[in-house]
């Protein structure tokens, strides 16, 4: 079974749409390369960051086979396959397998607010995806609303050999990650970061070995988790100090809508439509975000120039 990925940063990939709704295929090969050139560790898609809950099952499949073709094995690549049932779960996995993704990443079952699965319910479910054969990494997420408490993901770590991985994205987020490294022990292979790392320094303090962020500045958070697992937490502070501006906005402000405002001012995309009922951030919203990505000189914003 393979270990890797395990450090580093594991940035989503947006999903590009023309103008006028369509799945942009070039636009998303372009997205691909630009995040390599960014120097990721592995991308993942068809998060929620990638807009998966506007995609209908065809794209889904469209953008699991070209992504995985045109990477190509140049990094890692990780594939969401989140659904309430348990058996469409598995045979997302096992395409993703087949094509050759390195990892999948899932969230426990649910369907709104109310309806939700118990404990059982959730271990069921990633231990059948388990026996698919494939890395499994947890999405511990509160847009769920499940709450999968320590013991319980634990208790998936000791017990399912494939799922290792946890990427933690609630408030408190570092104490529930020493937590977890601590019950969990050598069987937690990735303590990880989300939520466009907000609250990486904290989270790296507690054990976290890499961030899922967006695809907006891999290349300017990249040295903060680097430096700081090398011993040099005051660059990795001083570079988190850097990039909080931009990152606070993107997390507070745009959500998934700037990385795609970013490439679209960069010429790495033509659009950054996003499929209603999301809406189009506010021209002041975009100013204030444009302004913060040229501040850091972002790759992306001069990537298709």
């Amino acid at each position: 079974m393979t270990t890797t990925p395990t450090t580093g940063i594991l940035p989503v990939a947006p999903t590009p749409f023309h103008a006028d709704g369509r799945v942009d295929e070039e636009g998303m090969r372009r997205v691909l390369d630009c995040l390599i050139d960014q120097g990721v560790d592995a991308i993942c898609i068809l998060a929620n960051y990638s807009e998966q809950f506007v995609l209908s099952d065809d794209e889904r499949a469209t953008l699991v086979r070209l992504s995985l073709d045109h990477v190509a094995g140049r990094v890692p690549v990780i594939v969401t396959i989140s659904h309430f049932h348990t058996g469409l779960v598995v045979d997302r996995a096992r395409t993703a397998k087949e094509q050759g993704a390195a990892m999948v990443m899932m969230m426990a079952p649910y369907h709104g607010a109310a309806l939700k699965a118990d404990d059982q319910g959730v271990f069921e479910q990633f231990a059948a995806v388990n026996e698919v054969g494939i890395p499994v990494m947890v999405q511990d997420a509160p847009l769920s609303g499940v709450h999968l408490s320590v013991p319980l993901l634990a208790r998936m770590a000791a017990e399912l050999e494939n799922v290792r991985w946890f990427k933690m994205e609630m408030p408190f987020a570092a104490d529930k990650l020493a937590a977890l490294i601590e019950a969990g022990g050598k069987n937690i292979l990735g303590p990880w970061d989300g939520e466009e790392a907000v609250t990486l320094l904290a989270d790296l303090d507690a054990g976290c070995t890499a961030s899922m962020t967006s695809g907006l500045q891999c290349e300017q958070i990249r040295p903060i988790i680097t430096d700081y697992l090398a011993g040099d937490k005051a660059a990795a502070l001083a570079q988190w100090t850097r990039c909080l501006p931009l990152i606070n906005h993107e997390n507070r402000q745009c959500g998934l809508r700037a990385t795609k405002a970013v490439y679209m001012e960069g010429g790495v995309i033509g659009s950054d439509h996003v499929r209603h009922p999301l809406k189009p951030m506010t021209d002041r919203t975009r100013a204030r975000l444009l302004e913060l990505a040229r501040e850091l000189d972002l790759i992306a914003l001069k990537w298709g120039k």
